[in-house]
């Protein structure tokens, strides 16, 4: 493709403008990756850095994401994940008709620490259940969970959730048929190392941290949880 070089409108706006329309026009559709720096310089002939400013203003707008060492990627749709009194992960997503998904991390009986007895009120040091997984949307990452469970009030959780592939069903298991969310609290950071593996991020993208709480029908603490949710992915939507 020429690029008009002396209409009045910088290269690099011309370069972004014609990869905005192409994504509207859905040449490059949601999640897909956009060719490289060196691919774009030969269509529209011109050098990288041309195109890496006209990428950077993409990227400034929202349209596309790049990660280091992968590439640059078309921004996906960002999931409206609600928090209220019942949060369940797979209704949230097909809610949005969108597709819901999970790999689990690991599964594990460890000792409580202070943090953790407190939140599920048991001892410190008592055994807990530690089920940590990643949940996708779209067969993409965009949040790594981890949920605990007193031992003692759940044994075999870990088997019965491999079954099942869902908290809530193995919670059933158990004769819990419903539970709600007492207290959660909200914070934002940069992501580790590990997080960025898990949900393939860059460094300086944050992500937003939820911690929880949830009881039963008897107002009994049954799981504590965190998780970590890309923030260009999901916005978190506070209900009563």
């Amino acid at each position: 493709m020429t690029l008009h070089r002396r209409a009045g409108v910088a290269l690099w706006r011309q370069i972004a403008e014609t990869l905005e329309n192409d994504i509207k026009e859905q040449i490059f559709n949601p999640g897909q990756r956009l060719p490289t720096e060196a691919e774009l310089a030969e269509r529209f002939a011109v050098n990288r850095h041309t195109v890496r400013r006209g990428i950077a203003h993409l990227e400034q707008e929202g349209i596309v994401r790049v990660e280091q060492g992968r590439g640059t990627f078309v921004q996906e749709r960002v999931v409206d994940y609600k928090l209220g009194k019942r949060t369940r992960f797979t209704e949230n997503i097909e809610k949005q008709s969108r597709i819901p998904s999970g790999e689990l991390v690991r599964a594990l009986v460890l000792a409580a620490d202070a943090g953790v007895a407190k939140s599920l009120r048991v001892r410190k040091g008592a055994p807990v259940v530690l089920i940590e997984s990643i949940g996708k949307v779209d067969g993409r990452p965009i949040s790594i969970g981890a949920h605990h469970f007193p031992a003692r009030r759940f044994p075999e959780m870990i088997e019965i959730y491999k079954r099942e592939q869902s908290v809530t069903k193995a919670l059933h298991h158990y004769g819990i048929e419903d539970y709600t969310r007492k207290e959660t609290r909200i914070t934002a950071r940069l992501p580790t190392a590990n997080e960025c593996r898990m949900l393939e991020l860059p460094r300086s993208q944050p992500v937003l941290v939820t911690e929880s709480i949830n009881v039963d029908v008897e107002g009994r603490v049954i799981e504590y949880g965190w998780a970590r949710m890309a923030a260009d992915r999901a916005q978190l939507v506070v209900q009563p």
